[in-house]
């Protein structure tokens, strides 16, 4: 009588990290990883570009409005008084990212600390900052911010602050919509009856994990920002002493049917960068969706 055949047991499937999961959804997404390469070019470009190039964007080097390809030594033209315009496009991109990036903080640090409060305090303490919330939502945003950078000058840190104060409502609306998810799960009642405080269980127990959808807010942020400032730069109020994307735009829009790549160049680096900025943003949304990842 032959013997019974025993197989082998499998062995258990290792569980993987969260953020491993996350990488190969976004990976999936070909246009937000395409996207990802050209943003990372486009920062590294705006760190060690003007080391490179080597020319200062504010120096008058040639006859105004050389057309592009006209002159190799200036392959993108030049603008009105005469400047390089890729000097001034490379020199521009740091000061927009930056912009962007800066103004993304304020935002999220201003929309965290209301919506948090907001969602895990409840009460007149929810009713009072919700209020303050719509207040904020129904300014004309753009108008807002003239007033402010009017105000108090079109620094570049003011131009930042500004920025921020106006975009901070989708942040604080979200983040409020997690808190009020959360805040009942078993977890956090656990947390809670072991005697943790409010501090802890709002920064430490609830925040983490509602991190995805304010990342993915986030990220689309610093786009609206960069645009934001392109759209104050066009208006005149921008820095002049600052070379940046919208104000090469807003300096050269007098002559545009005149000399039109003066002001399109510019434009298209700002369309390709918030495109890319959309586009991952997007694939976060994908790869940080537990819903998604679970298909």
């Amino acid at each position: 009588m032959s013997e019974p055949v025993t197989l082998p047991e499998e062995a258990p499937e290792q569980a993987r990290h969260p953020f491993t999961e996350a990488w190969e959804m976004f990976r999936r997404n070909h246009a937000a990883l395409v996207a990802l390469v050209l943003l990372v070019l486009i920062c590294v470009l705006a760190v060690i570009g003007p080391a490179l190039y080597g020319r200062d964007p504010y120096d008058m080097v040639w006859a105004p409005f050389t057309q592009p390809g006209e002159n190799w030594d200036f392959i993108l033209g030049t603008d009105y008084l005469g400047r390089d315009l890729l000097a001034m496009i490379i020199s521009g991109a740091r000061v927009s990212i930056i912009i962007g990036l800066s103004a993304a903080f304020v935002s999220i640090f201003i929309g965290v600390t209301v919506g948090a409060l907001a969602g895990f305090y409840r009460g007149w303490v929810e009713e009072a900052l919700m209020r303050f919330t719509e207040f904020f939502q129904v300014l004309p945003t753009l108008l807002f911010s003239m007033v402010i950078v009017a105000l108090f000058g079109a620094s570049l840190p003011m131009i930042t602050v500004a920025i921020g104060v106006v975009s901070w409502t989708a942040v604080a609306r979200i983040t409020r919509a997690e808190f009020l998810r959360i805040r009942e799960l078993e977890y956090v009642t656990a947390s809670r009856a072991s005697g943790a405080k409010n501090a802890k269980l709002m920064f430490r127990v609830i925040l983490p994990n509602a991190l995805p959808p304010i990342i993915v807010q986030s990220a689309l942020m610093v786009g609206s920002a960069i645009l934001f400032e392109a759209g104050l730069s066009f208006l005149g109020l921008t820095d002049p002493n600052v070379v940046s994307w919208g104000q090469i735009i807003g300096s050269n829009r007098t002559y545009f049917l005149d000399a039109s790549f003066t002001v399109t160049i510019p434009g298209v680096a700002i369309f390709v960068t918030v495109l890319c900025i959309s586009l991952v943003g997007d694939g976060l949304n994908d790869a940080l969706n537990p819903k998604l990842r679970a298909r």
